[in-house]
């Protein structure tokens, strides 16, 4: 049985409807907010 991601944020641990989404996308299981972060204020 394949497992289905969850859609907890890797970055602020909430979950959002955008992680599933975005893990696809990029690979990395991040909300909406913490990906635009992350694209203004690479660290």
């Amino acid at each position: 049985m394949e497992d289905l991601p969850d859609n907890i944020c890797e970055e602020c641990q909430k979950e959002d409807e955008s992680v599933n989404s975005n893990f696809i996308i990029s690979g990395y299981k991040i909300c909406d907010s913490c990906k635009l972060s992350k694209t203004i204020f690479p660290v």
